[in-house]
């Protein structure tokens, strides 16, 4: 069984419904297309598989990946043609999803239609006749919900009728054909669809009995297009709100404040939470050194395994609020309104209004970001897209956001930090934009094509966001992030803490009026100097001069190429920080603070080189995996090696004019 629909009429909600979210996501064979495989839940009682397909809006497939997701659906690699199709249909926009309905049918496929968004059709004050559209479609009609699961159980009695009577009937294949669309016969399917509807919409009076449109249509004055039909009618407050939210000059500008707000409260919202992370992992840092010993094991587990994951899991809650900032403004139907908005001011730079949800995906992760732009038809504004999403400040820069934010702000500011980050979202937003009208100039040595493509885009109604749809969603995006993230910074932090322990040489140093504290530090100073890391680090230190940093630094920002996030943990094993006395943070900070230059008092971490690597990690293309999906995407090696080559050469050549343009003004 596969459950099919455009996009956002509630397709994925009712999949999750169905499977109770435990499923598996696999990719067409020889394509980059995913789509989700599960059991029904046993609980329901009906022994099927059921698919969820991606989103589309008909047949016409305007992209390779659309193409490849309609004809899975008439022969699917694995399991073949589907016995029968679940399709969601948002019945407040009845006219427009009722064409893929009809295509559907009209290629042979049994189905059953589960009208989805009925809340928002009531809003409207309109309501529809399930008989008369059963009958005009003759097929199954279900009122469902997908977030409660009302109407379900009448769903999932039709479903078990429906096998019931194929197996019955048997499994034929013979007359399901993909059906040839033309104009003349999408406007016969409009006409069709325009009919059906005048016929089973009606509008809800205030005493509360219906009337059939068709014979008050005057009075109601409403007017059906070819593109959209009664359904779409636009209740009175989303009318108003979009007055405001979409108003040329207010517009972007509740825009811009909406989503700095968004990128400043990541900030201070999860500092408790990180707070109570960073106090556990220092209660456990100091009781296994105390519990062990001092010997090499007790190294390895204090400073190589606890320190080194700590050190990422202290900003798990920035990652997580992040992803629910973002479901909250998606779930309320704003993010599509920021399509919208964009879409003018990308469109100039050679991208359009549905670039904007790869870019913004790009703040959780650049990879699934890249995968997203499969839905942009165009291909050079396809590639133009990859181009720039790795200059979307993703969720791995977090952690390294927040520790060089905390070095430049005293204690007594630290509220500052959300400003901060906003500040540095804005300006990676800036960058990418530069950079791609830069690239847009030489959009015919990208790719040869033709022009910008147009950006349709459907605005839902405003709604009232479902908080545990939204909860759980990002808890799978954090589930995730930690997935990918975990096993890399683990193995990281094993082979960093193997080349800073190791020879292990006895250093002998001047104990002469020194304090015990003051004596195992230096032997710690000593120790990692003559480390395998610090030759390592020393081969590159040539490179790293010019930027006022040293090996140590060198070596943190090589680990981070693997994963951005494990240059906090590198500097955390190359400065020994156990949290045996303070938190994680503080404790990190206080090193950085105290660090110097080789045998000089001069500091290594100040205003300037600590700016300086903020604008290294905003512009860097650290991330192997992105590499290797943008290659996958392109079906190439020549726009990832650029995006190789220009970011880290753009990244150093910034670094190194903000770090000495910094202490030429006197901020050093």
């Amino acid at each position: 069984m596969t459950v099919v629909g455009p996009p956002n009429s509630g397709k994925t909600t009712l999949f999750n419904y169905l499977s109770g979210k435990n499923y598996k996501t696999v990719n067409y064979p020889g394509a980059t297309v995913e789509y989700s495989v599960a059991h029904l839940q046993k609980k329901f009682n009906v022994k099927a598989n059921v698919i969820d397909s991606p989103g589309i809006i008909s047949l016409s497939a305007s992209s390779p990946d659309e193409k490849v997701s309609v004809d899975a659906l008439f022969d699917h690699p694995v399991f073949g043609f589907p016995d029968l199709m679940v399709v969601t249909v948002d019945s407040s926009q009845l006219s427009r999803h009722l064409l893929l309905v009809k295509q559907l049918l009209n290629s042979g496929f049994r189905l059953i239609v589960a009208l989805t968004m009925n809340d928002l059709l009531k809003k409207k004050k309109l309501g529809l006749s399930l008989v008369k559209l059963k009958m005009a479609l003759n097929c199954e009609i279900i009122q469902i919900d997908g977030r409660t699961g009302e109407g379900i159980n009448n769903l999932l009695r039709v479903i078990e009728e429906e096998l019931e009577q194929i197996k019955i009937s048997g499994k034929d294949p013979g007359n399901i054909s993909i059906t040839k669309i033309d104009r003349d016969s999408l406007l016969s399917l409009y006409k069709e669809i325009e009919e059906i509807e005048r016929d089973v919409v009606y509008e809800i009076p205030s005493n509360g009995n219906g009337f059939n449109l068709e014979a008050a249509n005057s009075q109601l004055k409403l007017v059906v297009e070819t593109s959209g039909g009664i359904t779409n009618k636009v209740d009175s407050a989303t009318l108003k709100i979009d007055k405001l939210l979409l108003h040329k000059i207010w517009g972007p500008v509740l825009f811009l404040i909406i989503m700095s707000a968004t990128f400043t409260s990541i900030f201070w919202l999860a500092q408790p939470i990180m707070n109570l992370i960073d106090d556990f992992f220092g209660f456990l840092s100091s009781e296994s050194a105390a519990l062990l010993g001092n010997n090499l094991f007790s190294d390895f587990i204090s400073t190589g395994i606890i320190s080194g994951t700590g050190s990422v899991l202290i900003f798990l809650p920035q990652i997580l609020i992040l992803f629910l900032l973002l479901g909250f403004l998606e779930d309320t139907g704003y993010l599509a309104r920021g399509a919208m908005l964009v879409d003018k001011p990308l469109s100039k730079i050679g991208l359009n209004g549905k670039s904007f949800v790869p870019m913004l995906s790009g703040f959780a992760c650049a990879i699934p970001a890249m995968m997203a732009t499969r839905t942009i038809p165009n291909k050079r504004e396809r590639f133009l897209t990859i181009f720039i999403l790795p200059l979307m400040s993703c969720s791995a820069r977090l952690p390294v956001y927040a520790l060089l934010i905390a070095f430049l702000l005293p204690a007594e500011k630290s509220w500052l930090g959300g400003i901060f980050l906003a500040v540095i979202y804005i300006f990676s937003i800036t960058s990418s934009i530069i950079v791609a009208s830069i690239i847009n100039k030489f959009k015919h040595k990208i790719v040869k094509e033709e022009d910008n493509s147009s950006f349709i885009l459907e605005l839902p109604a405003y709604r009232r966001p479902k908080l545990s749809f939204i909860f759980v969603n990002s808890y799978m995006n954090a589930k995730i992030y930690l997935k990918k993230a975990g096993p890399i910074i683990l193995a990281f932090s094993i082979i960093l803490w193997f080349l800073t322990y190791f020879p292990n040489t006895n250093p002998t140093v001047e104990t002469n009026n020194l304090s015990s504290e003051e004596i195992t530090q230096a032997k710690e100073i000593e120790r990692l100097s003559t480390s395998y890391a610090s030759d390592l680090g020393k081969l590159i230190q040539p490179v790293m001069t010019p930027l006022g940093m040293d090996w140590r630094v060198g070596v943190s920002l090589i680990s981070a190429f693997a994963a951005r996030e494990v240059f906090v943990s590198s500097l955390a094993l190359i400065f020994k920080v156990t949290d045996e006395n303070d938190t994680f943070q503080q404790s990190m900070i206080q090193s950085m603070r105290e660090a110097t230059i080789g045998e000089t008092n001069q500091k290594l971490f100040t205003a300037a080189t600590i700016t300086g690597l903020i604008v290294f990690f905003v512009f860097a293309m650290q991330c192997l995996s992105t590499v290797a999906v943008s290659k996958k995407e392109t079906g190439g090696w020549r726009i990832p090696l650029l995006q190789i080559i220009i970011f880290t050469s753009l990244a150093y050549l910034l670094t190194f004019i903000t770090v000495n343009g910094l202490r030429i003004i006197g901020i050093s």
